[in-house]
């Protein structure tokens, strides 16, 4: 080997030993960073001399397969901590079985309050306790039936939120991908670039769970799980128009409720063949299409139940077949065509309330009574207790078949809030293991700091040797030139 090829080797040697310490440099320094995927220098012989090392280029290391099925788990996790958020909220706004504020323990006390009152029918205090439970009844599911409403009205301004995030983060890949070709072919490093359109990528998936299918040039194209086309050449553009302030008879079907488009088609969002699977906005039409009407008609169940029970042929001979019992929907009598929302109206008649400008004696009297009567009946009042401790047909399936008492019923409608929320907490268990599981196989192949740290040890091994060929060559030099 002449001297000149020994300094050239050396030399090249030197260059691929500096771009390599700050290759590991970088790696360990990104070692956390979001989207950032492991470099390695790529060497070759040079090809012009046959010798020394030539830098082919930066290999960014990453498995498609795991980043896809990670992205999987992250989506999963995403809808099933939204859905658990739901159903743990629904059951706080209704009650536990140890819960004092409870539409179950309501019930109770205002059970209680009849039976009270029946033994002392002409205590002006127990006839008031009366009205007042009874009031607290009704504004306990008006109050559960608000939070209900609030809830899906949140939903709702969320998927505006993220379809305005969607179509902007789509725009963005989109100019990546075009971005990304022309910088590659300059002779630039497109690995920044890369990471951020995998960060970009990762927070569409979030929202809607995506497949990318690389393209010539380095370029993606993304699909939903659904067959969606959301970017091939061109970002696709999704339309939704926010209601924000929701009330329970609002629906997609009576046209209140805004779908979702994609580029002015209607999406599919439920059955076998939906077109969004999962993530945040699929959860978040879960809640507010289905999951909040569904509890909606279990509080309406309830209330209908109540208001019923005092409605009752021959209950209170003093009131007729048109006038309101007990409880009435905002004042007025049930009306079937109009149950939707009824949790949200009922209310104590105001007759008794003596807060509203009532006599609570009518409850002892008759609410169509015209003077209080004998303080010393109690048949009234008691036939208002038995109207809650009797047992009838339920008005739906919802919670239940066959005949139930007032207090069963209510006990039905916790039961099923409580079930839901742990049902949907187990899942999300499953759900934030399954995504740490998936992390931590992606962490393995991604930036291991140990195995950095052993190959800067080793580059520097290399630098020194090459630059001590430099020197061995340099006095030699100098010895041939003293000769």
């Amino acid at each position: 080997m002449s001297m000149s090829t020994a300094l050239n080797n050396a030399l090249s040697g030197l260059s691929a030993a500096s771009r390599g310490a700050a290759v590991v440099s970088g790696n360990i320094a990104n070692a956390l960073t979001p989207g950032y995927a492991r470099r390695s220098l790529e060497l070759t012989t040079s090809a012009v001399s046959g010798n020394g090392v030539r830098i082919a280029g930066l290999v960014r290391h990453q498995d498609p397969v795991l980043l896809a099925n990670r992205r999987a788990t992250d989506a999963d996790l995403t809808a099933s901590m939204l859905l658990s958020q739901f159903h743990t909220g629904f059951e706080s706004l209704v009650g536990t079985a140890d819960d004092a504020t409870s539409i179950a323990a309501k019930l109770s006390e205002f059970e209680s309050s009849l039976i009270t009152a029946a033994s002392l029918p002409g205590s002006a205090q127990r006839l008031d306790q009366v009205a007042r439970s009874g009031r607290d009844l009704s504004k306990t599911l008006n109050q559960a039936s608000e939070g209900l409403r609030q809830m899906r009205s949140d939903a709702d301004r969320t998927i505006g939120k993220h379809v305005e995030t969607l179509n902007q983060t789509l725009k963005d890949i989109e100019k990546l991908n075009a971005r990304i070709p022309a910088i590659r072919n300059s002779g630039g490093d497109i690995g920044a670039l890369l990471d951020q359109r995998q960060v970009l990528i990762d927070q569409v998936n979030e929202m809607v769970p995506v497949n990318v299918v690389a393209r010539d040039n380095d370029r993606v194209s993304l699909y939903s799980d659904g067959g969606l086309i959301l970017l091939e050449g061109s970002a696709a553009e999704f339309s939704f128009s926010t209601t924000g302030d929701t009330m329970p008879h609002m629906t997609i079907g009576n046209g209140l409720l805004s779908g979702l488009e994609l580029n002015g088609q209607p999406v599919r969002l439920t059955g076998d063949f939906a077109q969004i699977r999962g993530g945040a906005l699929m959860a978040q039409f879960d809640i507010r299409d289905n999951l909040a009407v569904e509890a909606q008609a279990d509080l309406d169940t309830v209330a209908r139940d109540l208001i019923e029970r005092f409605e009752a042929a021959g209950l209170d001979p003093t009131t007729t077949a048109t006038e309101p019992g007990l409880f009435t929907d905002s004042g007025n009598r049930f009306d079937p065509l109009t149950q939707t929302g009824l949790a949200l109206r009922i209310s104590l008649n105001t007759i008794v309330d003596p807060d509203e400008g009532g006599d609570s004696w009518k409850l002892r009297a008759g609410l169509g009574a015209a003077a209080p009567g004998a303080p010393g009946d109690a048949r009234q009042l008691q036939a208002f207790g038995a109207a809650l401790s009797g047992a009838r047909a339920v008005p739906g399936t919802g919670l239940g078949t066959g005949d139930m008492r007032a207090a069963e019923l209510t006990e039905a409608l916790i039961s099923k809030a409580g079930a839901n929320a742990h049902v949907a907490e187990k899942r999300n268990a499953f759900a934030a293991t399954a995504q740490k599981n998936m992390e931590q196989l992606v962490a393995e192949q991604g930036v291991d700091s140990d195995t950095e740290l052993q190959h800067l040890i080793q580059i520097e091994q290399a630098y020194a040797a090459n630059a001590r060929v430099i020197s061995v060559v340099d006095d030699l030099m100098e010895t041939l030139l003293r000769l």
